[in-house]
């Protein structure tokens, strides 16, 4: 996964589905070491997992590509931590 400069935020390893609707709402995002230093998550046991909202997607192919910048997600509370 991407975020506008092209800079690189991690790697997709999962989703939270709504099963009534059968549409993907968050993306598990494991974060780089240093997108997650960046964007203020601590790293436990070697990595940081995100859930990202699907709105912030711009463009699915090889890679994810979100469309905020690492400057707008840091300051963004729609990413959480995800609890799995």
């Amino acid at each position: 996964m991407i975020c506008s400069g092209g800079y690189i935020l991690g790697e997709v390893k999962g989703a939270n589905i709504d099963t009534k609707t059968w549409q993907i709402n968050q993306l598990h995002v494991k974060l780089s070491d240093t997108a997650s230093e960046e964007l203020g998550f601590k790293k436990r046991f070697g990595s940081s997992t995100v859930c990202m909202p699907v709105k912030l997607v711009q463009a699915v192919a090889d890679v994810v590509n979100v469309a905020p910048s690492l400057k707008e997600l840091s300051e963004s509370h729609e990413i959480t931590e995800c609890r799995e």
